[in-house]
């Protein structure tokens, strides 16, 4: 399912239009982007959580090379599904 999509279901389901439908789903997409860079966690109870994950840093190993290098620390976006709708989806 895309974004497009989702924007019909939605329209067909509460009889908005799409263009206001559109400008809504955008805006919080934004603002989970805004939270996760701001390295704030998003929770939406019983859907799920969009949360920020630490990665450490590691040595990795460059096989065609046959060197090592180091993957330094960073921070990844990760999304956690709610107990409730992990079940149904089982």
């Amino acid at each position: 399912m895309t974004k497009a999509d989702i924007v019909n279901e939605i329209a067909k389901k509460t009889g908005v239009e799409k263009v206001q439908i559109q400008t809504i789903v955008e805006a919080f997409m934004d603002e989970v982007k805004g939270s996760l860079e701001k390295e704030e966690n998003v929770y939406l109870r019983g859907f799920g959580s969009f949360i920020i994950k630490k990665r450490a840093e590691k040595v990795a190993r460059n096989i065609s090379k046959n060197t090592t290098i180091t993957i330094p620390a960073h921070n990844i976006p990760a999304f956690k599904p709610a107990k409730s709708f992990a079940a149904k989806i089982k």
